[in-house]
């Protein structure tokens, strides 16, 4: 080998990688140790709303590890979708030892079950929050078709002033809603088949039947849609007379 000038460069190229890949892991080692590459500031750089950057900081330094090189970002980012409020996170390392982090926080949109919040998109968090929000109930799984149809519905019903206060769908499917004021609710009992078309028509029977009725002073606390040609009302504190018997 030694009297074959390309066996020795081929021999001298191998150990010049071998060297260069002995030299590259001395300097990962090094800079993972060396003090001067610590990550010294870590800086909030989005607006936040219901988060802190001081609870963000804490949450992420309880799990960095390493430095300015071997920061394991995917590490800190699910430390960081724990902080409450916190729905999505991008991280970005700034030379010489910052990390810039830009938060999504979660946009509350409704309560869910007992103690569970619901975001813009239909998707459930955990926080805590003091303010007016309506109320949705059923399995986790349909959370954004919840959200979806409270959003649709809604809209519906603001041309009647009712307001859709709560939507719950049961295990089987069936959907109910709440909607007028806590002093005069009006509940509506939609059923599992075709709830878009059976709000829909009543909708449009409003004006001469619940929305006739409260004109006059008479105030309806149920309609019940699960009807083909029509819908039972249910008037509060309204009791049907017995009829009376023939002498």
């Amino acid at each position: 080998m030694w009297d074959d000038p390309k066996a020795l460069n081929a021999f001298a190229a191998t150990l010049a990688s071998i060297a260069a890949a002995l030299l590259a892991v001395g300097a990962v080692v090094w800079a993972a140790r060396n003090d001067a590459f610590a990550l010294r500031e870590v800086v909030v750089a989005t607006p936040l709303v219901r988060s802190s950057p001081e609870n963000l900081e804490a949450a992420i330094r309880s799990d960095l590890s390493g430095t300015f090189f071997t920061l394991d970002l995917d590490a800190a980012r699910a430390a960081l979708v724990r902080v409450p409020w916190v729905r999505s996170v991008s991280l970005r390392r700034q030379w010489p030892g910052r990390l810039e982090i830009a938060v999504e926080e979660h946009l509350p949109y409704a309560r869910w079950g007992d103690s569970g919040l619901v975001n813009a998109q239909g998707e459930i968090f955990a926080a805590t929050y003091d303010g007016e929000l309506p109320q949705f109930d059923g399995p986790d799984a349909r959370a954004a078709e919840v959200t979806a149809r409270h959003r649709e519905w809604d809209a519906l019903l603001a041309p009647l002033d009712l307001r859709l206060r709560a939507v719950a769908v049961s295990a089987r499917g069936g959907w109910r809603l709440k909607t007028g004021s806590e002093s005069a609710p009006l509940a509506i009992e939609l059923g599992r088949d075709e709830p878009d078309a059976r709000l829909a028509r009543f909708v449009a029977a409003y004006g001469r039947t619940v929305g006739a009725l409260a004109r006059s002073g008479t105030r309806v606390g149920e309609v019940d849609l699960r009807y083909r040609n029509g819908f039972a009302a249910r008037v509060p504190g309204f009791r049907e007379k017995p009829a009376k018997r023939p002498l």
